[in-house]
Protein backbone atom coordinates (compact mmCIF):
# COMPACT_ATOMS: atom_id res chain seq x y z
CA UNK A 1 0.00 0.00 0.00
CA UNK A 2 1.73 3.21 -1.24
CA UNK A 3 1.91 6.16 1.11
CA UNK A 4 0.57 8.38 -1.37
CA UNK A 5 -2.40 5.98 -2.72
CA UNK A 6 -3.84 5.53 0.66
CA UNK A 7 -4.72 9.18 1.65
CA UNK A 8 -5.70 10.35 -1.35
CA UNK A 9 -8.22 6.87 -1.28
CA UNK A 10 -9.07 7.86 2.39
CA UNK A 11 -10.05 11.17 1.73
CA UNK A 12 -12.10 9.97 -1.15
CA UNK A 13 -13.77 7.95 0.87
CA UNK A 14 -14.23 10.74 3.57
CA UNK A 15 -15.61 12.80 1.17
CA UNK A 16 -18.33 10.92 0.21
CA UNK A 17 -19.13 9.78 3.85
CA UNK A 18 -19.66 14.04 4.60
CA UNK A 19 -21.60 14.63 1.05
CA UNK A 20 -24.23 11.40 2.29
CA UNK A 21 -24.17 13.05 6.03
CA UNK A 22 -24.50 16.00 4.71
CA UNK A 23 -27.98 15.19 2.21
CA UNK A 24 -29.19 12.82 5.41
CA UNK A 25 -28.81 15.72 8.09
CA UNK A 26 -31.40 18.09 5.77
CA UNK A 27 -33.77 14.89 5.99
CA UNK A 28 -33.17 14.13 9.67
CA UNK A 29 -33.96 18.20 10.56
CA UNK A 30 -30.50 19.15 10.40
CA UNK A 31 -29.38 17.31 13.59
CA UNK A 32 -26.37 15.27 12.13
CA UNK A 33 -23.58 17.54 12.72
CA UNK A 34 -24.69 17.93 16.35
CA UNK A 35 -24.57 14.52 16.49
CA UNK A 36 -21.55 13.88 14.62
CA UNK A 37 -19.96 16.07 17.33
CA UNK A 38 -21.30 14.24 20.70
CA UNK A 39 -20.03 11.00 19.08
CA UNK A 40 -16.77 11.87 18.88
CA UNK A 41 -16.46 13.88 22.02
CA UNK A 42 -18.18 10.03 23.85
CA UNK A 43 -16.00 8.24 21.90
CA UNK A 44 -12.64 10.36 22.38
CA UNK A 45 -12.99 11.36 25.88
CA UNK A 46 -11.23 9.51 28.87
CA UNK A 47 -12.30 5.96 29.82
CA UNK A 48 -13.67 5.71 33.32
CA UNK A 49 -11.08 3.89 35.33
CA UNK A 50 -12.89 0.33 35.70
CA UNK A 51 -10.65 -2.86 35.28
CA UNK A 52 -11.99 -6.53 35.53
CA UNK A 53 -9.88 -9.03 36.16
CA UNK A 54 -6.65 -6.56 36.15
CA UNK A 55 -7.49 -4.58 33.47
CA UNK A 56 -7.40 -7.41 30.92
CA UNK A 57 -10.57 -6.35 29.31
CA UNK A 58 -9.67 -2.49 29.62
CA UNK A 59 -10.80 0.21 31.12
CA UNK A 60 -13.91 0.99 29.20
CA UNK A 61 -16.91 0.03 31.56
CA UNK A 62 -19.59 0.64 28.88
CA UNK A 63 -17.98 -1.37 26.24
CA UNK A 64 -16.51 -4.13 28.00
CA UNK A 65 -19.41 -5.25 29.89
CA UNK A 66 -21.95 -5.08 26.71
CA UNK A 67 -19.36 -6.55 24.67
CA UNK A 68 -19.29 -9.43 27.34
CA UNK A 69 -23.16 -10.03 27.59
CA UNK A 70 -23.53 -9.96 24.37
CA UNK A 71 -21.17 -12.67 23.88
CA UNK A 72 -21.90 -14.64 27.00
CA UNK A 73 -25.39 -14.44 25.17
CA UNK A 74 -24.22 -15.93 22.02
CA UNK A 75 -22.18 -18.44 23.16
CA UNK A 76 -25.10 -20.05 25.19
CA UNK A 77 -26.93 -19.92 22.30
CA UNK A 78 -24.24 -21.39 19.77
CA UNK A 79 -24.28 -24.01 22.10
CA UNK A 80 -28.29 -24.86 21.78
CA UNK A 81 -27.51 -24.18 17.65
CA UNK A 82 -24.98 -27.23 18.37
CA UNK A 83 -27.15 -29.34 20.03
CA UNK A 84 -29.76 -28.91 17.08
CA UNK A 85 -27.01 -29.66 14.80
CA UNK A 86 -26.68 -33.44 16.65
CA UNK A 87 -30.16 -34.06 16.71
CA UNK A 88 -30.67 -33.65 13.05
CA UNK A 89 -28.06 -35.78 11.79
CA UNK A 90 -30.37 -38.36 10.17
CA UNK A 91 -31.26 -35.21 8.10
CA UNK A 92 -27.94 -34.72 6.98
CA UNK A 93 -27.04 -38.08 6.12
CA UNK A 94 -31.05 -38.58 3.86
CA UNK A 95 -30.25 -35.49 1.92
CA UNK A 96 -26.21 -36.14 1.05
CA UNK A 97 -24.43 -32.18 0.59
CA UNK A 98 -26.65 -30.46 2.57
CA UNK A 99 -23.78 -30.87 5.38
CA UNK A 100 -21.67 -29.03 2.90
CA UNK A 101 -24.03 -26.12 2.31
CA UNK A 102 -24.94 -25.15 6.07
CA UNK A 103 -22.45 -23.42 7.21
CA UNK A 104 -22.74 -21.09 4.47
CA UNK A 105 -26.05 -20.81 4.76
CA UNK A 106 -26.17 -19.69 8.31
CA UNK A 107 -23.15 -17.31 8.16
CA UNK A 108 -25.05 -15.56 5.16
CA UNK A 109 -27.36 -13.83 7.83
CA UNK A 110 -25.04 -12.77 10.36
CA UNK A 111 -22.81 -11.20 7.12
CA UNK A 112 -26.37 -9.43 6.06
CA UNK A 113 -27.82 -8.51 9.16
CA UNK A 114 -24.29 -7.85 11.05
CA UNK A 115 -23.57 -4.79 8.25
CA UNK A 116 -27.05 -3.64 8.76
CA UNK A 117 -26.91 -3.01 12.37
CA UNK A 118 -22.93 -1.04 11.50
CA UNK A 119 -24.78 1.19 9.42
CA UNK A 120 -27.22 2.28 11.66
CA UNK A 121 -25.04 2.55 14.07
CA UNK A 122 -22.88 5.05 12.06
CA UNK A 123 -26.38 6.91 11.38
CA UNK A 124 -27.56 6.27 15.72
CA UNK A 125 -23.97 7.67 16.07
CA UNK A 126 -23.79 10.70 13.33
CA UNK A 127 -27.66 12.05 14.68
CA UNK A 128 -29.07 10.56 11.15
CA UNK A 129 -31.15 7.84 12.59
CA UNK A 130 -35.23 8.08 13.19
CA UNK A 131 -37.49 5.50 12.76
CA UNK A 132 -39.65 5.73 9.56
CA UNK A 133 -41.81 3.22 7.12
CA UNK A 134 -41.13 4.65 4.24
CA UNK A 135 -39.08 3.19 1.68
CA UNK A 136 -36.94 6.30 0.99
CA UNK A 137 -35.96 6.88 4.46
CA UNK A 138 -32.47 6.20 5.35
CA UNK A 139 -34.08 2.99 7.54
CA UNK A 140 -35.97 1.66 4.65
CA UNK A 141 -33.37 1.96 1.63
CA UNK A 142 -31.08 0.26 4.36
CA UNK A 143 -33.69 -2.76 4.67
CA UNK A 144 -34.67 -3.16 1.16
CA UNK A 145 -31.11 -3.54 0.26
CA UNK A 146 -30.19 -5.91 3.16
CA UNK A 147 -33.21 -7.92 2.30
CA UNK A 148 -32.32 -8.20 -1.97
CA UNK A 149 -29.15 -8.63 -1.09
CA UNK A 150 -29.97 -11.79 1.49
CA UNK A 151 -32.39 -13.16 -1.56
CA UNK A 152 -29.69 -12.94 -4.52
CA UNK A 153 -26.48 -14.34 -2.21
CA UNK A 154 -29.01 -17.31 -1.16
CA UNK A 155 -29.35 -17.88 -4.88
CA UNK A 156 -25.87 -17.20 -5.73
CA UNK A 157 -24.20 -19.75 -2.75
CA UNK A 158 -27.21 -22.27 -3.69
CA UNK A 159 -25.63 -22.33 -6.96
CA UNK A 160 -21.68 -22.71 -5.97
CA UNK A 161 -23.06 -25.07 -3.01
CA UNK A 162 -24.45 -27.47 -6.00
CA UNK A 163 -21.29 -27.13 -8.22
CA UNK A 164 -18.92 -28.03 -4.86
CA UNK A 165 -21.26 -30.45 -3.90
CA UNK A 166 -20.96 -32.44 -7.23
CA UNK A 167 -17.27 -31.95 -7.64
CA UNK A 168 -16.78 -33.52 -4.32
CA UNK A 169 -19.54 -35.75 -4.04
CA UNK A 170 -18.05 -39.83 -4.04
CA UNK A 171 -18.78 -41.94 -7.35
CA UNK A 172 -22.27 -43.61 -6.32
CA UNK A 173 -23.48 -41.10 -4.03
CA UNK A 174 -26.57 -38.96 -4.97
CA UNK A 175 -26.38 -34.98 -3.94
CA UNK A 176 -29.27 -33.26 -3.54
CA UNK A 177 -29.79 -31.21 -6.67
CA UNK A 178 -29.43 -27.42 -7.60
CA UNK A 179 -33.21 -26.49 -7.03
CA UNK A 180 -33.49 -28.71 -3.99
CA UNK A 181 -30.36 -25.80 -2.71
CA UNK A 182 -32.44 -23.09 -3.92
CA UNK A 183 -35.48 -24.39 -2.10
CA UNK A 184 -33.98 -24.94 1.19
CA UNK A 185 -31.30 -21.54 0.75
CA UNK A 186 -34.69 -19.54 -0.31
CA UNK A 187 -37.47 -20.37 1.98
CA UNK A 188 -35.40 -21.50 5.24
CA UNK A 189 -33.12 -17.97 4.58
CA UNK A 190 -36.27 -16.04 4.29
CA UNK A 191 -37.91 -17.81 7.05
CA UNK A 192 -34.84 -16.85 8.99
CA UNK A 193 -33.94 -13.06 7.80
CA UNK A 194 -37.46 -12.24 9.22
CA UNK A 195 -36.91 -12.93 12.81
CA UNK A 196 -32.98 -11.88 12.58
CA UNK A 197 -34.20 -8.36 10.88
CA UNK A 198 -36.61 -7.80 13.62
CA UNK A 199 -34.02 -8.51 15.99
CA UNK A 200 -31.55 -5.78 14.52
CA UNK A 201 -34.61 -3.27 14.09
CA UNK A 202 -35.21 -3.79 17.63
CA UNK A 203 -31.50 -3.46 18.91
CA UNK A 204 -31.16 -0.48 16.51
CA UNK A 205 -34.39 1.16 18.25
CA UNK A 206 -33.23 0.29 21.57
CA UNK A 207 -29.52 1.91 21.29
CA UNK A 208 -31.14 5.21 19.88
CA UNK A 209 -33.40 5.30 22.73
CA UNK A 210 -31.29 4.03 25.41
CA UNK A 211 -27.93 5.48 24.66
CA UNK A 212 -26.15 2.09 24.13
CA UNK A 213 -23.43 1.33 21.78
CA UNK A 214 -24.48 -0.65 18.77
CA UNK A 215 -21.13 -1.84 17.35
CA UNK A 216 -20.72 -3.51 20.71
CA UNK A 217 -23.66 -5.71 20.52
CA UNK A 218 -24.77 -5.74 17.10
CA UNK A 219 -22.24 -8.82 15.87
CA UNK A 220 -22.61 -11.52 18.68
CA UNK A 221 -26.49 -10.76 19.29
CA UNK A 222 -27.11 -11.16 15.34
CA UNK A 223 -24.92 -13.46 14.91
CA UNK A 224 -26.57 -15.86 17.65
CA UNK A 225 -30.32 -15.25 16.84
CA UNK A 226 -28.86 -16.10 13.14
CA UNK A 227 -27.13 -19.19 14.76
CA UNK A 228 -30.38 -19.90 16.46
CA UNK A 229 -32.87 -19.43 14.05
CA UNK A 230 -31.70 -20.58 10.48
CA UNK A 231 -30.53 -24.09 10.96
CA UNK A 232 -34.53 -24.95 12.08
CA UNK A 233 -35.78 -22.94 9.08
CA UNK A 234 -33.44 -24.90 6.72
CA UNK A 235 -34.38 -28.44 8.67
CA UNK A 236 -38.16 -27.22 7.64
CA UNK A 237 -37.32 -25.90 3.95
CA UNK A 238 -36.02 -29.59 3.62
CA UNK A 239 -39.70 -30.83 3.36
CA UNK A 240 -40.03 -28.73 0.28
CA UNK A 241 -36.81 -30.96 -1.91
CA UNK A 242 -36.66 -33.84 -3.56
CA UNK A 243 -40.50 -33.72 -4.80
CA UNK A 244 -39.24 -33.47 -8.49
CA UNK A 245 -41.46 -31.22 -10.73
CA UNK A 246 -42.92 -29.50 -7.25
CA UNK A 247 -39.29 -28.54 -6.20
CA UNK A 248 -37.87 -27.56 -9.75
CA UNK A 249 -41.57 -25.36 -10.15
CA UNK A 250 -41.24 -23.94 -6.84
CA UNK A 251 -37.14 -23.11 -7.57
CA UNK A 252 -37.69 -21.07 -10.81
CA UNK A 253 -40.77 -19.41 -9.24
CA UNK A 254 -38.14 -18.52 -6.38
CA UNK A 255 -35.30 -17.12 -8.49
CA UNK A 256 -37.84 -15.53 -10.86
CA UNK A 257 -39.03 -13.51 -7.94
CA UNK A 258 -35.45 -12.63 -7.20
CA UNK A 259 -34.73 -11.38 -10.35
CA UNK A 260 -37.59 -9.18 -10.88
CA UNK A 261 -36.90 -7.36 -7.18
CA UNK A 262 -33.28 -6.72 -8.24
CA UNK A 263 -35.40 -5.11 -11.35
CA UNK A 264 -37.44 -2.97 -9.50
CA UNK A 265 -34.76 -1.93 -6.88
CA UNK A 266 -32.67 -0.65 -9.62
CA UNK A 267 -34.88 1.00 -11.79
CA UNK A 268 -36.22 3.51 -8.01
CA UNK A 269 -34.53 6.18 -6.90
CA UNK A 270 -33.43 4.61 -3.96
CA UNK A 271 -30.26 5.14 -4.40
CA UNK A 272 -28.62 3.95 -1.10
CA UNK A 273 -30.47 0.47 -1.29
CA UNK A 274 -28.45 -0.16 -4.52
CA UNK A 275 -25.34 1.00 -3.37
CA UNK A 276 -26.04 -1.64 -0.29
CA UNK A 277 -26.81 -4.13 -2.50
CA UNK A 278 -23.95 -3.43 -5.35
CA UNK A 279 -21.50 -3.45 -2.61
CA UNK A 280 -23.00 -6.60 -0.25
CA UNK A 281 -23.88 -9.15 -2.99
CA UNK A 282 -19.83 -9.55 -4.21
CA UNK A 283 -18.79 -9.84 -1.00
CA UNK A 284 -21.51 -11.88 0.45
CA UNK A 285 -20.85 -14.47 -2.77
CA UNK A 286 -17.16 -14.57 -1.35
CA UNK A 287 -18.27 -14.96 1.82
CA UNK A 288 -20.80 -18.28 1.08
CA UNK A 289 -18.11 -19.61 -1.00
CA UNK A 290 -15.28 -19.46 1.94
CA UNK A 291 -17.96 -21.12 4.21
CA UNK A 292 -18.89 -24.20 1.76
CA UNK A 293 -14.57 -24.57 2.02
CA UNK A 294 -15.46 -24.69 5.69
CA UNK A 295 -18.02 -27.07 5.42
CA UNK A 296 -15.35 -29.45 3.26
CA UNK A 297 -13.07 -29.21 6.15
CA UNK A 298 -15.65 -30.70 8.25
CA UNK A 299 -16.67 -33.38 5.92
CA UNK A 300 -12.82 -34.44 6.05
CA UNK A 301 -12.44 -34.14 9.62
CA UNK A 302 -15.59 -35.91 10.57
CA UNK A 303 -14.45 -38.75 12.30
CA UNK A 304 -12.57 -36.49 14.72
CA UNK A 305 -15.43 -34.66 15.61
CA UNK A 306 -17.39 -38.24 15.96
CA UNK A 307 -14.90 -39.69 18.56
CA UNK A 308 -15.86 -36.90 20.89
CA UNK A 309 -19.25 -35.90 19.83
CA UNK A 310 -19.22 -32.77 22.69
CA UNK A 311 -16.94 -31.03 19.70
CA UNK A 312 -20.49 -31.27 17.34
CA UNK A 313 -21.85 -29.14 20.63
CA UNK A 314 -18.57 -26.47 20.98
CA UNK A 315 -18.24 -25.84 16.83
CA UNK A 316 -21.23 -23.61 16.44
CA UNK A 317 -20.64 -21.58 19.71
CA UNK A 318 -16.68 -21.57 18.94
CA UNK A 319 -17.24 -20.30 15.30
CA UNK A 320 -19.92 -17.72 16.51
CA UNK A 321 -17.68 -15.96 18.88
CA UNK A 322 -14.79 -15.66 16.77
CA UNK A 323 -16.49 -14.00 14.30
CA UNK A 324 -18.59 -12.18 16.71
CA UNK A 325 -15.25 -11.05 18.81
CA UNK A 326 -13.89 -10.21 14.57
CA UNK A 327 -17.30 -8.04 13.64
CA UNK A 328 -17.66 -5.94 17.69
CA UNK A 329 -13.99 -5.12 16.45
CA UNK A 330 -14.78 -4.33 12.69
CA UNK A 331 -17.90 -2.05 13.56
CA UNK A 332 -16.05 -0.10 16.01
CA UNK A 333 -13.07 0.47 13.52
CA UNK A 334 -15.53 1.19 10.60
CA UNK A 335 -18.20 3.88 12.63
CA UNK A 336 -14.89 5.62 13.98
CA UNK A 337 -13.24 6.12 10.31
CA UNK A 338 -16.38 7.61 9.55
CA UNK A 339 -15.89 10.08 12.16
CA UNK A 340 -12.43 10.53 11.69
CA UNK A 341 -11.27 9.05 14.46
CA UNK A 342 -9.22 6.20 13.22
CA UNK A 343 -6.84 7.16 10.51
CA UNK A 344 -4.77 4.61 7.69
CA UNK A 345 -1.53 3.06 9.55
CA UNK A 346 0.67 0.01 8.76
CA UNK A 347 0.18 -0.37 12.37
CA UNK A 348 -2.67 0.14 14.37
CA UNK A 349 -2.89 2.96 16.53
CA UNK A 350 -4.99 5.16 19.12
CA UNK A 351 -8.67 4.01 19.27
CA UNK A 352 -7.43 0.96 16.88
CA UNK A 353 -5.14 -0.47 19.24
CA UNK A 354 -7.66 0.03 22.50
CA UNK A 355 -10.21 -1.59 20.51
CA UNK A 356 -8.31 -4.85 19.73
CA UNK A 357 -6.73 -5.11 23.23
CA UNK A 358 -10.40 -4.69 24.08
CA UNK A 359 -11.12 -7.86 22.20
CA UNK A 360 -8.36 -9.68 23.18
CA UNK A 361 -9.40 -9.14 26.48
CA UNK A 362 -12.56 -10.02 25.93
CA UNK A 363 -11.53 -13.45 23.96
CA UNK A 364 -9.87 -15.51 26.96
CA UNK A 365 -13.12 -15.50 29.12
CA UNK A 366 -15.77 -16.27 26.98
CA UNK A 367 -13.86 -19.49 24.98
CA UNK A 368 -13.84 -20.70 28.84
CA UNK A 369 -17.13 -20.31 29.17
CA UNK A 370 -18.01 -21.75 26.17
CA UNK A 371 -15.95 -24.79 26.87
CA UNK A 372 -17.18 -25.15 30.25
CA UNK A 373 -20.61 -24.72 28.47
CA UNK A 374 -20.58 -27.27 26.08
CA UNK A 375 -19.08 -29.82 28.65
CA UNK A 376 -21.48 -29.18 31.00
CA UNK A 377 -24.41 -29.43 28.41
CA UNK A 378 -22.12 -32.63 26.85
CA UNK A 379 -21.97 -34.33 30.44
CA UNK A 380 -26.41 -34.14 30.72
CA UNK A 381 -26.85 -34.82 27.46
CA UNK A 382 -24.16 -38.09 27.56
CA UNK A 383 -21.85 -36.70 24.92
CA UNK A 384 -18.73 -38.34 24.59
CA UNK A 385 -16.22 -36.55 25.52
CA UNK A 386 -11.83 -36.02 26.16
CA UNK A 387 -12.25 -34.06 29.58
CA UNK A 388 -13.49 -30.75 30.84
CA UNK A 389 -9.49 -29.42 31.37
CA UNK A 390 -8.44 -30.82 27.92
CA UNK A 391 -11.88 -29.35 26.24
CA UNK A 392 -11.19 -25.63 28.04
CA UNK A 393 -7.61 -26.08 26.98
CA UNK A 394 -8.31 -26.63 23.43
CA UNK A 395 -10.80 -24.01 23.21
CA UNK A 396 -9.33 -21.34 25.18
CA UNK A 397 -6.14 -22.21 23.08
CA UNK A 398 -7.73 -22.48 19.42
CA UNK A 399 -9.77 -19.12 20.38
CA UNK A 400 -6.66 -17.31 21.20
CA UNK A 401 -5.27 -18.51 17.91
CA UNK A 402 -8.52 -17.48 15.83
CA UNK A 403 -8.94 -14.23 17.74
CA UNK A 404 -5.69 -13.13 16.37
CA UNK A 405 -6.64 -14.03 13.17
CA UNK A 406 -10.11 -11.99 12.77
CA UNK A 407 -8.10 -8.98 14.47
CA UNK A 408 -5.61 -8.90 11.19
CA UNK A 409 -8.56 -9.33 9.05
CA UNK A 410 -10.34 -6.82 10.70
CA UNK A 411 -8.01 -4.05 10.92
CA UNK A 412 -6.10 -4.33 8.05
CA UNK A 413 -9.67 -5.57 5.85
CA UNK A 414 -11.43 -1.98 7.17
CA UNK A 415 -7.82 -0.46 5.63
CA UNK A 416 -7.95 -1.68 2.18
CA UNK A 417 -11.92 -1.30 1.77
CA UNK A 418 -11.63 2.17 2.31
CA UNK A 419 -8.72 2.37 0.07
CA UNK A 420 -10.62 1.81 -3.05
CA UNK A 421 -14.01 4.27 -1.83
CA UNK A 422 -16.22 1.69 -0.32
CA UNK A 423 -18.14 1.92 2.83
CA UNK A 424 -16.54 -0.46 5.24
CA UNK A 425 -19.79 -0.70 7.11
CA UNK A 426 -21.15 -3.13 4.24
CA UNK A 427 -17.74 -5.30 4.23
CA UNK A 428 -16.51 -5.42 7.59
CA UNK A 429 -18.48 -8.46 9.54
CA UNK A 430 -18.79 -10.65 5.78
CA UNK A 431 -14.59 -10.41 5.31
CA UNK A 432 -14.48 -11.81 9.04
CA UNK A 433 -16.91 -14.11 9.06
CA UNK A 434 -16.41 -15.91 6.24
CA UNK A 435 -12.66 -16.14 6.47
CA UNK A 436 -12.97 -17.22 10.61
CA UNK A 437 -15.28 -19.98 8.75
CA UNK A 438 -12.62 -21.24 7.26
CA UNK A 439 -9.53 -20.72 9.35
CA UNK A 440 -11.48 -20.86 12.36
CA UNK A 441 -12.12 -24.68 12.03
CA UNK A 442 -8.85 -25.44 11.43
CA UNK A 443 -7.83 -23.11 14.86
CA UNK A 444 -9.84 -25.78 16.60
CA UNK A 445 -8.74 -28.71 15.10
CA UNK A 446 -4.97 -27.62 15.41
CA UNK A 447 -5.63 -26.73 19.17
CA UNK A 448 -7.38 -30.48 19.45
CA UNK A 449 -3.94 -32.09 18.12
CA UNK A 450 -1.65 -29.75 20.15
CA UNK A 451 -3.20 -31.41 22.99
CA UNK A 452 -3.36 -34.96 22.09
CA UNK A 453 -7.21 -34.38 21.84
CA UNK A 454 -8.83 -37.09 18.79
Amino acid sequence: MSSTATPRAWERAALWWRSRRDSLSAVAGGEASEGLARSRRLLAAPRLAWRPLGGLLGPAVGDASQSLGALALSASTSLITGLTLAAFTDTLERFPGLLLFIPAAIGLRGNVFGPLGSRLSTAIRTGTFFWSRRPESLLGQNVIGALLSSLVAAVGVATVAEVVALALAERGVDVIGWADFVVVSVVGGTLASIVVLAITLGLAVASARFGWDLDNVTAPLVSASGDFVTLPALVLATGLIRRQWLTRSLALVLVLLVVAGVVVVFRSQLMDARRVAIESVPVLLVAGTLSLFAGIVLERSIDRFLTFSVLVVLLPGYLATGGALGGILANRLSTKVHLGLVKPARIPQGEARHDIRIVYGLALPIFTLLALLAGTIGVVFGKTSPGLVSLVAAAVTGGLLATTFVCLVAYYGTLLVVRFGLDPDNHGIPLVSASLDVVGSITLIVALLVWGIA
